[in-house]
């Protein structure tokens, strides 16, 4: 069948538009504040016969872009083998194996099939963090794991729901080995429900346009993505394109991991190569192959903005090398740090290969840590139980056009930091500030975003704190000449003493009572270009708005000003500076 160009556009919106109202459903009726108010979840729209990705939300993170691609393949695998039951209308399967095509184990996902007049014609998927899956630590960011059962509860495919019904049994089991289980409800209802809205949703869809239609459509939007990939690539130089991106421990062992990376453009294929990346590590640094392969897609899609969202978009990406390294890990690796952290290591690695041939659509390395900061114990005034989990934002890269963003949320989602009311209100705690940390960016001829500097207080009972964050040893890295940004930092004042972790972002346990602190410091993106290119009045204005102070204009950008108020550049100190 021929489809004219206005229905197939209008097809493929509706698919996003599916999505998109599968998301904000998820979103609006969950529980959790990390769904409910940060979007760390993601809904999307998947093939019956490969499990390959047709549509996803536009708010849902990218780095699910892949994995749950993964993910619904192997339940398919698995139920054509008879490992798993096969499907009737109104099944739902939750699963959060990291090594059948997942994350970490909190990334919590549900399948439901999709019928038409008894036909399977696709599925329906999710994704959200659950606050806590059990596991060694609360909110399950074991630091100095060994194993992946020091992280939580591993769920292989199972039928929560069986025709419409939730499983009350498996359910127990589940609640059973988590913390707050009580609290769980409301985000397995929202998640549940999130598909089935997507059910009718896609419902009026096939209506309206009919299913042989809507099926041609998704064939061809599918081609479409892959061909403009390609065109895409063909203007990448063949290469080889090298970076190497490092990671700061693996929370056990206290030595950088390395991800090594090479990059060849052959006809209208691209490699990916990271033969020579650091071994399998002891700690929860370890990346499954779903998350690898779906940071180098979302890091595509971040330099070619342009192509549609579709499993087409990655049919020309390949890659190779992970074999036997820390990026391919296998059971019983712990892996909690994979989905967050490795992942944007990796997808950093792309961009500094990358950023020589394709100046003008690469960035500097962003902020590159999603901040992963879990704070659990217990409020005598509610008398319960709590798990906290924050994530926060960093500096993006300075880029051919501009300084990077401030604040900005993590390279491999849009999940943005809850609200510090609300954070006040569900949980013990008080945030003394919560603002930019001025002067994080790298230098540069455009210079780095800042990142985030907060202080938050246990207010009444007992808690422990845990972190599996990164770029604590090492800033993100300045591109073209800039300057790296700065690291993170982390500091825990417990009864006035200041305590810095070890592995300085990954620690676990640090026990907390009331008027206990803990002070973090996200990175800021690194510089793009020469930092002594930068425009004076440039400089200036960052200095009027308290970003950097005189001397440091001087020593960063060669730039003098005077200590007047309006801060005037003095031309020929500025010429001598940067001529020394």
């Amino acid at each position: 069948m021929s489809l004219d160009p206005i229905t197939l556009s209008v097809i493929q919106a509706g698919l996003q538009q599916v999505c998109d109202e599968m998301d904000l459903t998820f979103s609006r009726a969950a529980f959790s504040p990390v769904i409910a108010e940060a979007n760390d979840r993601s809904d999307g729209i998947y093939d019956a016969a490969d499990g390959a990705l047709i549509a996803q939300g536009a708010g849902g993170l990218p780095v699910f872009v892949g994995t749950m691609q993964y993910s619904t393949r192997t339940l398919i695998e698995m139920i054509a083998d008879g490992h798993v039951g096969a499907p009737e209308p109104g099944d739902i399967y939750i699963v959060n194996d990291p090594y059948l095509g997942g994350t970490h184990l909190m990334d919590v996902r549900f399948a439901r099939p999709y019928y038409r007049g008894g036909k399977l014609v696709c599925w329906l998927s999710n994704t959200g963090h659950w606050p806590d899956t059990g596991g060694a630590v609360p909110g399950g960011f074991s630091a100095s794991a060994t194993a992946v059962e020091q992280e939580g509860l591993r769920l292989p495919p199972v039928k929560l729901f069986k025709r419409g019904q939730m499983d009350t049994e498996i359910y127990a089991i589940i609640c059973s080995n988590i913390r707050v289980a009580d609290q769980r409800i409301g985000d397995v209802r929202a998640q549940a429900a999130a598909l089935e809205l997507g059910s009718e949703r896609l419902d009026v869809l096939m209506d309206r346009y009919g299913d042989e239609t809507v099926s041609d459509a998704i064939a061809e939007l599918r081609r479409r993505a892959a061909d403009q990939m390609r065109a895409f690539i063909r203007n990448i130089p063949e290469g080889p394109h090298q970076s190497i991106a490092w990671v700061d421990s693996d929370g056990v062992v206290n030595e950088p991991l390395a991800i090594r990376l090479s990059i060849r453009r052959q006809g209208d294929d691209l490699s990916f190569d990271f033969t020579g990346s650091s071994d399998p590590c002891l700690g929860p640094m370890n990346s499954v192959r779903a998350t690898t392969l779906s940071s180098v897609y979302l890091a595509m899609r971040h330099i070619f903005p342009e192509v549609p969202i579709s499993a087409g978009a990655f049919e020309p990406l390949h890659v190779t090398g992970i074999e036997g390294t820390f990026l391919d890990a296998q059971y019983p690796r712990p892996v909690s740090g994979c989905a967050a952290e490795v992942s944007q290591r990796i997808a950093e690695a792309v961009f500094a290969a990358l950023v020589g041939a394709l100046p003008d659509r690469v960035t500097a390395a962003p902020a590159g840590t999603s901040g992963n900061f879990a704070l659990g114990g217990h409020d005598p005034a509610r008398g319960r139980d709590f798990v906290m989990y924050q994530l926060s934002g960093g500096g993006y890269g300075g880029y051919a056009n501009g300084d990077g963003i401030s604040n900005g949320c993590s390279t491999i989602g849009i999940s943005k930091a809850p609200p510090v009311e609300i954070m006040e209100q569900a949980f013990p705690v008080l945030y003394h500030h919560y603002a930019l940390n001025e002067g994080s960016g790298g230098a540069g001829e455009n210079r780095g975003g800042f990142g985030l500097d907060y202080e938050v207080e246990l207010r009444r009972g007992h808690a422990k704190a845990s972190f599996v964050m990164d770029h604590g040893r090492y800033g993100p890295q300045g591109v073209l000449g800039g300057q790296d940004g700065a690291p993170n930092e982390v500091t825990v004042w417990q009864a006035g003493v200041a305590y810095t972790p070890e592995h300085l972002s990954k620690e676990q346990d640090i026990p907390l009572n009331p008027g206990d602190r803990v002070h973090v410091r996200t990175p800021g993106g690194g510089g793009y270009g020469k930092p002594f290119l930068r425009d004076p009045e440039t400089v200036a204005e960052d200095v009027r708005l308290g970003r950097y102070s005189i001397a440091q204009a001087a020593e960063l950008f060669g730039v003098a000003l005077s200590d007047a108020p309006e801060y005037v550049v003095d031309a020929k100190a500025t010429n001598a500076l940067r001529r020394r």
